[in-house]
């Protein structure tokens, strides 16, 4: 990473790094590489803490393990050449300068080939990603997994939030939203008829109730034959899980994913060209014995592992007994 003295945190030292990747930025033969984003906008009345997210992924993936018998008996860490390349040198609340360096740091991955596989951080982060993404896929679609749109009207005074980065994305026509897709949508918001909005901009809204309605396989078909083999560009908001198994997350909502179906989603994306995956909102102070930075860190892995499948890189090593 030609600029890592300016935008990566030369102080990071960890607690680890994601499942015990080489610590590196040296990007040459890697396929994935995981960069922390330990950055929030500080505007939340009273739920801050997602700025530690990163650091509480790392710790809680050291419970990973390299190897699934049953589904991907292979290391996908050694498979991608994953490497961890830090945390972006970022300051909480100073959004723009924040934005400027994440957008810099992931561009350097992307230019370089390789897939970024990030950890939030609020949802804010998501903006300046698909800035540079959109730089290297200029056809890029999103597949957005939350509770929440986060495509809401925004003031000029308070342009960025972590509640505004899909209209931005929209309106600098960084994805195409009439391919793109909000999944997993349920519970309160701020304003009425919001979903209105959303959909002005070409979004495709798929609620949980509706999901669970059509049924998984039903809307994964969907996706399948809207997106094909456009890059994608996958974000994975942690409140898209019900707080029962995710309580560290910055804007919690009832009535989510059980941890089973996220995962069984997440899967269900296999063959997708997923050239960036975007992990975010994990908030430690409000979490309980690190149960949403856990099942971060493990679909992460499970990102690993749609990524290897989709590069044809998920063979099993002979093993001799």
């Amino acid at each position: 990473m030609t600029q890592s003295n300016s935008i990566i945190d030369p102080r990071y030292r960890g607690p680890a790094t994601f499942m015990k990747a080489p610590a590196s930025r040296d990007l040459a033969g890697a396929r994935a590489a995981v960069l922390g984003i330990p950055f929030d906008c500080g505007t939340h009345a009273f739920r801050i803490g997602s700025r530690d997210g990163p650091h509480a992924i790392r710790e809680q993936s050291r419970l990973m393990r390299p190897y699934n018998p049953e589904l991907a008996d292979y290391d996908t860490i050694s498979h991608l050449g994953l490497v961890d390349c830090g945390d972006v040198d970022v300051v909480p609340g100073r959004i723009e300068d924040a934005f400027r360096k994440i957008e810099a740091a992931t561009h350097e991955i992307v230019r370089a080939g390789v897939r970024p596989i990030t950890m939030g951080g609020d949802g804010s982060v998501s903006l300046p990603q698909m800035r540079a993404v959109a730089k290297c896929h200029p056809d890029l679609v999103a597949v957005h997994i939350d509770s929440h749109t986060d495509t809401n009207p925004f003031v000029e005074a308070e342009k960025y939030n972590a509640g505004t980065q899909f209209t931005h994305a929209a309106l600098e026509r960084l994805v195409d939203p009439k391919s793109s897709f909000h999944i997993g949508i349920r519970g309160t918001t701020y304003r009425q008829h919001g979903f209105s909005y959303v959909r002005s901009l070409g979004y495709n809204i798929i609620t949980i109730n509706a999901l669970f309605e059509r049924g998984m396989r039903d809307v994964l078909a969907q996706l399948h034959e809207t997106i094909g083999d456009r890059p994608v560009y996958l974000c994975l908001d942690m409140d898209s899980f019900d707080p029962s198994c995710a309580p560290g997350v910055c804007a919690p909502s009832w009535g989510g994913f059980t941890a089973r179906e996220g995962i069984n989603l997440f899967r269900g994306l296999a063959g997708l060209n997923i050239v960036a995956v975007d992990v975010n909102t994990v908030s430690p102070p409000h979490d309980h014995m690190g149960m949403a930075a856990f099942l971060a860190a493990n679909m992460m892995y499970e990102a690993t592992v749609l990524l290897c499948r989709y590069l044809g890189l998920d063979t099993v090593e002979d093993v001799v007994p």
